[in-house]
């Protein structure tokens, strides 16, 4: 990326001045979605050309007697190929769901951008079922990332389009799942913005489930500011007017606990960049050790609730489809299947022993502050060469952000790095029901980062 992406405030003001209008932003998005030289064809499972400019044509309409919905009134949005579009087939990046009937209502998330304004340009593509940190698709590609195209590194999943669809002017924003990281993962790896609200805060009415223990619906983005209102309207909740948190005498916990392990020389860079700007505008960075870290492995050693949650879900598909699914994620589906329901029922327990632990640990702090990804993107042929290669990478890339999932905390992913570097993202992270908090910190390190 070599230019600045516009923010919804930015392109919202535009529109209210009438320097551009909703049909004009959305042919543009259009324009790059179909464009035979770039990403789209691997970037969308679904183009909505003709409903798009439908819609940006009502919103302009609307605004000019003088109605607007709310601040992505007439922006171009696209969402995961998860969630349900009434007239559309919901394929979670998969074949196997070939020849399943169109969705007949949309996902309540869907329907409230749709009433606020939002104009859907498409279903993005993702890893198959949502099932790896990756975002590598055998069955529609992979979508490459902005930074290295001619390498063509990997755009992290699973919601890999969503997060080149922003980078790359196909949306202004994008809405996907993060169920151990699959909002924060891609918004890490393309230099993008994303946020994981508190699990419940956010109806999964109408999305095909990875896990309903983990599973949450978020917004990539390119500001803080942005993911605020797009939570806000995910959420069924007033678009609230946050003012970012006072840095100086910040509490800021940073683990050192498995999280800062294998940091690669540019995200360790990064980081550091990071952490010294932070203690420069006054904020308090204390290492902090949070030994249930390295125990979340054990407690999920047999799969945890993603295996289980999937397999369950997966039975009958699998029965019908088998040879339709991809490899890789498959394999990882079939774990669930030597889960029993004791299984289940002492790892519920011992998650929620494990939380308490955890809370109790980082009480003193107002945030805790940790690499989103240890590494930078690495190259997709490498990765789909190798199992070994793709499974470790794999593992590495999920390490941190799936803690908090675990911990059914809320997460901010934030560009740190320099510009011109390989993207990097820092994690701001609370636990449930901080999410407003870690927002209102996600404004103020957002712009002592970028100063």
């Amino acid at each position: 990326m070599t230019t600045k992406l516009p923010t919804l405030h930015s392109l919202s003001a535009a529109l209210r001045q009438n320097s551009v209008s909703s049909a004009e932003l959305t042919e543009a998005a259009l324009a790059r979605a179909l464009d035979p030289a770039g990403e789209g064809h691997r970037v969308f499972t679904e183009i909505y050309a003709a409903p798009a400019r439908a819609a940006a044509q009502a919103s302009d309409l609307l605004r000019a007697s003088g109605q607007v919905r709310s601040p992505i009134d007439g922006l171009p949005i696209s969402v995961k190929d998860l969630l349900d579009v009434a007239g559309s087939a919901t394929r979670a990046g998969s074949v196997a769901l070939n020849g399943a009937a169109p969705a007949s209502v949309s996902a309540v998330v869907v329907q409230r951008l749709v009433a606020a304004g939002a104009v859907i340009v498409g279903h993005t593509n993702m890893t198959e079922f949502a099932y790896s940190g990756l975002g590598i698709n055998p069955h529609y590609g992979t979508p490459r990332n902005p930074w290295d195209r001619a390498n063509g590194r990997i755009p992290g999943g699973s919601s890999s389009g969503a997060a080149v669809s922003v980078s790359d002017g196909m949306a202004v924003a994008s809405i996907g799942s993060d169920t151990g990281g699959s909002v924060r993962i891609p918004a890490a790896l393309c230099g993008l913005t994303g946020f994981k609200p508190t699990a419940r805060r956010v109806s999964l009415e109408g999305v095909l489930p990875l896990s309903p223990q983990l599973d949450s619906i978020g917004p990539i983005a390119t500001s803080v500011s942005c993911c605020v209102v797009l939570d806000a309207v995910l959420a069924g909740e007033p678009i609230p007017v946050l003012m970012p948190f006072p840095l100086r005498g910040l509490r800021l916990g940073m683990p050192t606990t498995l999280v800062l392990d294998g940091m690669d020389n540019q995200v360790a860079a990064a980081f550091t960049r990071a952490r010294t700007r932070l203690q420069a505008a006054g904020a308090l960075i204390e290492e902090i050790e949070i030994p249930e870290f390295s125990s979340a492995a054990a407690i999920n050693a047999k799969g945890g609730f993603t295996a289980a949650e999937a397999y369950a879900w997966h039975r009958p598909l699998i029965a019908a489809r088998a040879a339709a699914y991809d490899p890789r994620v498959i394999s990882r589906i079939l774990r669930g299947k030597e889960i029993s329901a004791a299984d289940l029922i002492d790892l519920i327990a011992a998650r929620k022993q494990w939380i308490a632990a955890v809370e109790q640990r980082v009480a003193r702090y107002d945030a805790l502050i940790m690499p989103t990804v240890p590494i930078v993107a690495p190259a997709i042929a490498e990765l789909e060469a190798s199992d070994e290669a793709y499974f470790a990478a794999n593992g590495m890339i999920l390490r941190n952000p799936s803690l908090i999932n675990f911990l059914d905390g809320c997460a901010l992913s934030l560009p740190c790095h320099a510009a011109g570097d390989a993207p990097v993202g820092l994690m701001l992270t609370g636990v449930a029901g901080q999410d407003r908090k870690i927002l209102e910190i996600g404004l103020a390190v957002e712009a002592a980062l970028h100063r």
